[in-house]
């Protein structure tokens, strides 16, 4: 059995490291480095050389692992355990020079999320649980706030950049809410947005149309910190079904009907 509290120490190093490299490249970092993987879907060579940087430390940490990155810098899959990480996840605010992007790792053995790390590198802020372990923001024990209705709440989402498929459900929702929470952000970053639900600064996040790396890592810390994580009904498919609810327990129930309602409605 592997010891998660070593290797997330291990990778909060790793992670810590990359973001050092990250913070140092937009000092000078141009716009003629940027290259479009499609519509509104930017990258440039900080993502995919912090991401070989997390590859190379992560099979040192765990050799028998393999990879779901978001720049395919490799693709070997594991067969019990694998990393699935982002290497600069909020690409769009570090080319633009907005000061909120983060290096999110998390580890899944078989089906289940097991580990998670989200390093804010602007605040330096290191969010990381594992399973059964906690939640902790560094080194401090963190948890989901306590506020149990919306319109006490202060939400997160993000607006869909190429899937617009389901614009008119999600604006509904976002309607919605507008009038029955304290407000919604759009911070640019979903592992950002779930490490703040984790630690009580929202009270919920959600969004559709995300990839497992956008999400997983905030997820287990999530889980960890008190929350709850589904998909739009309710049940467990948001690793890999690109829609996520993510929340403190008190205001999920409220949430998830909100959101069921409006996109149900739209089917």
């Amino acid at each position: 059995m592997i010891d998660l509290q070593k290797i997330c120490e291990a990778v909060r190093a790793t992670a810590k490291e990359t973001g050092n490299f990250i913070r140092a490249e937009r000092k000078t970092f141009s716009s003629s480095s940027i290259e479009y993987k499609g519509h509104n879907d930017l990258v440039s060579y900080v993502d995919k050389t912090a991401e070989q940087k997390l590859v190379d430390a992560l099979r040192k940490i765990l050799p028998e692992a393999g990879f779901i990155t978001e720049e395919n810098t490799s693709s070997e899959k594991g067969i019990t355990y694998n990393w699935i990480i982002d290497p600069l996840d909020g690409t769009t605010n570090f080319i633009h020079g907005v000061p909120c992007f983060c290096v999110s790792i998390a580890l899944m053995r078989e089906a289940h999320l097991i580990l998670g790390v989200v390093y804010e590198v602007n605040l330096d802020e290191c969010f990381y649980a594992y399973e059964n372990g906690g939640a902790f923001l560094n080194g401090n024990k963190i948890s989901v706030s306590p506020v149990h209705e919306l319109k006490k709440g202060l939400l997160a989402t993000g607006f869909p950049y190429s899937d617009y498929s389901r614009m008119r459900e999600y604006m509904d929702v976002f309607d919605h809410l507008m009038h029955h929470t304290h407000g919604l952000r759009r911070l640019g970053s979903a592992a950002v947005d779930m490490a703040y639900v984790a630690c009580g600064r929202f009270e919920a996040f959600y969004e559709y149309g995300l990839n497992a790396w956008d999400i997983a890592a905030g997820a287990v810390i999530v889980k960890e910190a008190g929350g709850k994580v589904s998909d739009f009904s309710g049940e467990n498919n948001f690793i890999f079904g690109k829609e996520i609810i993510a929340s403190n327990k008190l205001v999920y129930d409220e949430l998830l009907e909100v959101i069921r309602s409006k996109f149900e409605k739209g089917k």
